[in-house]
């Protein structure tokens, strides 16, 4: 049992990534890790550029409204809990998973969160809460796929609508009011910090977070290497089935966190809330370059395509498009990642 490990490291490129022995074939046109940090830079840059496009349409087809100060928080503030959640979905699709739960998870963190005898906890009842069942929705979600073997797509699923009926059943149907005034303190100006919301902070301070576990911390290296090549990396001494529970647990807690900003910005629970999350979450980790195949990915590149669909879907309400036209310009967005995704992986970006 001691022999297999060393030569399932040279089976190729892909499961070349498990550990240092094995580089690139120096022949490959543009393989290696440097060659394909460059091309990720790159694509980070271009959805800057189409990030600075839509700024200049905005500006174009409504330059009072768009570049409005208030106008440019609320596209960052409404950026701010879809992003929290995009976080955490994409450390679990580039560990080769996928969880289409989080919007459920958010509804039902949310509702938890805003019930008479949470509330009467105050502030940190409401966080602790919102927090405690987002990690608790993980934990079923990555025990069912990590020991349970179900598949991610399945398990997820039947989260999905086991939270949302859940959530339905503790509100009734009724909107939960808040009524702590320290938890909507936070959604007004008074709160906001130079100009910067509260809820953009915490948004950036999950991004740095979620960057450097990917980036800097041998679990970042454990999931793209789960999601590259599942049975390299076990054979390589990979626990894999703890790492897939830890992601599901992360992304848990990003749903968590999600549920209290949303909370916060709307000072209400509703088992509709995080409705279609999961759908937006994975169409902006697909725009970053995140392989719906698991094993690359980046943080950057999922904040920016949230960045692109947020700023999107302002600059139609702005125009006062309909939004059947905006889910069309979204889909053919998501199509055309896609398609940009195979046209590289063809030329060997990977």
């Amino acid at each position: 049992m001691t022999q297999p490990a060393p030569s399932a490291q040279h089976h190729g490129p892909e499961k070349g990534t498990v550990s240092g022995p094995a580089p690139a074939p120096p022949s490959k046109p543009g393989g290696g890790p440097r060659a394909l940090g460059l091309r990720l830079d790159v694509r980070n840059l271009s959805l800057l550029g189409v990030l600075a496009v839509l700024a200049l349409v905005g500006g174009l087809t409504e330059p009072d409204a768009f570049l409005d100060t208030g106008n440019l928080q609320l596209i960052l503030t409404q950026s701010s809990v879809i992003g929290v959640v995009t976080v955490g979905v994409t450390l679990v699709i580039i560990g080769g998973g996928i969880d289409l739960s989080v919007g459920a998870m958010v509804a039902l963190a949310s509702v938890w969160a805003t019930t008479l005898a949470t509330q009467d906890f105050g502030f940190a009842g409401i966080l602790f809460t919102a927090v405690i069942v987002g990690l608790a929705a993980g934990l079923v979600n990555g025990v069912l796929i990590a020991y349970g073997r179900l598949v991610p797509f399945i398990a997820t699923l039947a989260m999905l609508a086991s939270a949302r009926g859940l959530a339905l059943q503790i509100t009734d149907g009724k909107t939960q009011i808040v009524t702590v005034q320290s938890v909507l303190d936070l959604g007004l100006p008074d709160a906001y910090v130079l100009g910067i919301p509260p809820l953009v902070l915490v948004f950036a301070a999950v991004t740095v977070v979620g960057w450097l576990i990917l980036n800097r911390t041998t679990f970042g290296r454990r999931t793209v290497a789960i999601g590259g090549n599942a049975e390299a990396a076990r054979l390589a001494g990979i626990d894999v089935r703890r790492q897939r529970l830890y992601l599901y647990l992360l992304s848990g807690l990003c749903c968590g966190i999600a549920a209290f900003m949303l909370i916060i910005l709307s000072g209400s629970g509703q088992n509709t809330n995080g409705n279609l999350y999961e759908l937006d979450a994975i169409a902006a980790a697909i725009i970053g370059g995140t392989l719906l195949s698991g094993g690359r990915g980046t943080i950057v590149g999922s904040v920016l395509g949230v960045l692109i669909f947020t700023t999107i879907t302002n600059i139609f309400a702005l125009n006062n498009l309909q939004s059947d036209v905006q889910q069309i310009a979204k889909g053919a967005i998501i199509v055309a990642a896609v398609l940009v995704q195979r046209r590289t992986l063809r030329n060997g970006e990977t």
